[in-house]
């Protein structure tokens, strides 16, 4: 047995601390179960034989079981001292795909069904100094799994994303007092600077008596300052769950956006008569104001036309059990990308993924993963009652995220079906419920075949999402402007995000002609988008190629899906810097003054944002201008730097230099870069001595990074 010696510290201090968390995802077994004869051999007390050592986040679906679909099994031994066994206890699992069973000590916890979203069981009873724990999995799909087999397109079709079995995120035990803050859910309300902060703060008391408490938060800005504090009066909380209304004031609020994601931090704190805290919470929040109107959407009062791409949570290296250093690399790639909106994909997102798009600037529309379903699926008392499920694990979780302005209930299912239409209302309705201030839509791909609007459940969502792939699945791409001016005269009072658009490689003769048509998707779809100021923004699927079962076409069974601007493993194609030019927000001019005859002296440069009849298109405040000009050697020969508080007009920058004789080469760097320090867009510029003979201006001066 490995003993958590770290915990040794809860000896003297367990009793006054709030809940402190035990790492549990190292030195774990796994085994496969192709004949589901665990649970009979008693492997939910004693370790098999065959077992291989794995650490989680971890999914069988790499290496040698790379295609097994079945159950397995994870287990693993750990000690506790005596002190924490006096304490609640909790297991905790950030995620297991697909069905989980879970087993301490020999006594079935419970299970659970999802494959990303976190979950737990209380072990207070069963836990002991020396304990076993194990997990069964199954990864199958079904007719009534989310996700499950995709009836509308084939019967017993996977869905177009490997089925990654496995406990794929994080596992930890925490241990606390039997008073605990479950949640908290913040809302606010921003008027003249102002905002008004509701937090409904969650507790649960496991113990059978009642206990008398207080409540203490504190509201931290992200330099963390102080913006308010609460402090309840004595609060007697019966056994169970109760919650508690707390309200904050925050003046002179900063505001979240795109550009400036100004992040407040709510940390809420149980404390018992003596003052002695028994749990404690932290969810970040942000103050912002997203709104749709007459078919805009609008950040607070400022209208935004946004572009991005989805991203499979998938590598080769990985697959769905990510670590923190993949998913990062990969967001932090996209923004550079000058990604600002996306759905993301199909399927509720790690932590990591929400916090950096809550610090980085990026709206997120999270989706629960119903794909490709019939309307009887959709109607299945029992997969209606999952969704559920799945949507509140989603929505409780992960809802107090700013970057979230919108909830997606399912992708290209039979929405223009009775069933449909009834599963969307019913979905929409239990969504208010829950989260009364968000819009609620869906990903639709009927739009171009319905006759009227109310065919299709798309009459009901808050803005439309459009998949759309003329050029390719959908029809020829000369078709795009007929379906959109169709949903323009069917739905004239709904404002359009193209949730998905771009090419698979399955369309060309290769990998390369594939990307090729990828680029021309891109330049000519998108002019077509921007040409209706009714769109507000559209995503490429996708960033990356993904493992699948594939099924895009008849014959395929399996393989990478080619339809990223990377390759699987995060190589760029010319699609990746065709994206990257063409979704940049402003445009930068340069040229030098000077004779073309003599080294450069200086240059004259125009920066201007794009325009509301472009697509992206949003204010540009407090963004940088960096210019430095090197010599052939190079060597630095001056620079200089510019902020611009507001770009709604186009804006000049000069530089001046002091030549010399033996200077035969010249190049100018511009960089305009965002407030959170991405890289908006870039221009090079180049000056040659001239050849014998003499060359024209034009020869001389070339634009590498163009527009």
């Amino acid at each position: 047995m490995r003993t958590l010696a770290f915990l040794l510290c809860l000896g003297s201090c367990a009793l006054a601390q709030a809940s402190t968390r035990i790492g549990l995802n190292d030195d774990w077994r796994f085994r496969t179960d192709p004949k589901q004869e665990g649970e009979k051999a008693a492997w939910t007390r004693t370790l098999p034989a065959g077992t291989e050592a794995v650490s989680v986040p971890h999914t069988w679906n790499i290496g040698a079981h790379d295609d097994y679909e079945g159950v397995a099994w994870y287990f693993k031994r750990f000690d506790l001292p005596k002190t924490v066994l006096l304490q609640h206890l909790e297991i905790h699992f950030g995620a297991t795909f697909y069905k989980a069973r879970v087993w301490l000590n020999g006594a079935e916890l419970g299970s659970h069904e999802g494959g990303h979203t976190e979950y737990f069981f209380d072990i207070t009873p069963q836990a002991r100094e020396g304990n076993f724990l194990a997990v069964e999995i199954d990864n199958r799909p079904g007719l009534a799994t989310i996700p499950g087999w995709a009836m509308r397109q084939v019967p017993n079709i996977w869905y177009d994303w490997w089925h990654y079995g496995g406990i794929v995120r994080d596992v930890w035990i925490s241990v606390s007092d039997e008073v605990l803050v479950r949640r908290q859910q913040i809302r606010s309300e921003v008027e003249a600077g102002t905002a008004m902060v509701s937090d409904r703060v969650y507790l649960e008391n496991a113990a059978s008596r009642p206990r008398r408490v207080r409540l203490r938060a504190v509201a931290l800005a992200l330099d963390g300052s102080v913006a308010d504090t609460y402090e309840s009066g004595e609060i007697e909380l019966a056994p169970g769950k109760s919650d508690a209304l707390l309200r904050l004031r925050l003046a002179a609020a900063r505001l979240w956006s795109i550009d400036h994601p100004n992040v407040y931090e709510m940390r809420v704190t149980v404390v018992d008569g003596q003052g002695r805290p028994l749990d404690a919470h932290a969810d970040t929040f942000g103050v912002r104001t997203i709104e749709l109107r007459d078919r805009h959407l609008l950040i607070n009062g400022e209208r935004v036309r946004l572009t991005g791409m989805t991203r499979h949570e998938e590598s080769p290296w990985e697959g769905l059990a990510e670590t923190r250093g993949t998913i990062l690399h990969d967001w932090r790639d996209m923004k550079s990308l000058e990604v600002t909106i996306t759905r993301p994909v199909h399927y509720p997102q790690n932590p990591i993924v929400l916090d950096f798009a809550d610090r980085n600037g990026v709206l997120l529309i999270p989706e629960i993963p119903i794909w490709q379903m019939t309307g009887k699926q959709m109607a299945d008392p029992k997969l209606l009652a999952l969704a559920k499920q799945m949507m509140r694990e989603m929505i409780e979780q992960d809802g107090n995220h700013p970057s979230i302005f919108a909830w997606s209930v399912c992708n290209e299912s039979e929405t223009a079906t009775p069933e449909g239409r009834e599963y969307f209302r019913q979905m929409k309705a239990f969504i208010r419920e829950l989260d009364p201030d968000r819009f609620v839509t869906f990903a639709d791909q009927d739009l171009p075949t319905i006759a009227r609007a109310e065919d299709d459940a798309a009459t009901d969502a808050d803005f439309i999402m459009m998949n759309q792939y003329f050029g390719s699945w959908a029809g020829p791409a000369d078709q795009l402007p007929v379906a959109l001016d169709k949903i323009d005269r069917l739905f004239p009072n709904k404002a359009v995000l193209i949730s998905e658009f771009g090419l698979a490689g399955i369309f060309a003769k290769n990998a390369r002609e594939a990307d090729r048509l990828r680029v021309q998707t891109i330049h000519s779809q998108m002019a077509e988008f921007a040409r209706r100021d009714w769109i507000i923004g559209a995503l490429l699927w996708c960033y990356q190629d993904y493992k699948s079962h594939r099924n895009l076409w008849p014959g395929f069974t399996e393989g990478i899906v080619d339809i990223g601007v990377v390759d699987e493993n995060r190589q760029r194609r010319p699609s990746y810097y065709a994206w990257k030019e063409r979704n940049a927000p402003a445009r930068i001019e340069a040229a030098f003054t000077g004779g073309p005859y003599s080294p450069p002296a200086g240059f004259h440069a125009t920066i201007s944002r794009r325009p509301y009849t472009d697509l992206p298109s949003y204010p540009l405040h407090d963004y940088r201008l960096h210019w430095e000009v090197r010599d052939q050697t190079n060597t630095l020969v001056a620079s200089g730097d510019r902020e611009f508080a507001d770009l709604e007009q186009p804006a000049t920058v000069s530089g001046a230099w002091q030549p010399k004789d033996t200077v035969i080469g010249v190049t100018l760097e511009l960089t305009l870069t965002r407030p959170t320090g991405f890289v908006a867009t870039e221009k090079r510029v180049e000056w040659l001595l001239p050849r014998s003979g003499g060359q024209n201006v034009e020869d001389m001066q070339a634009n590498h990074l163009p527009y």
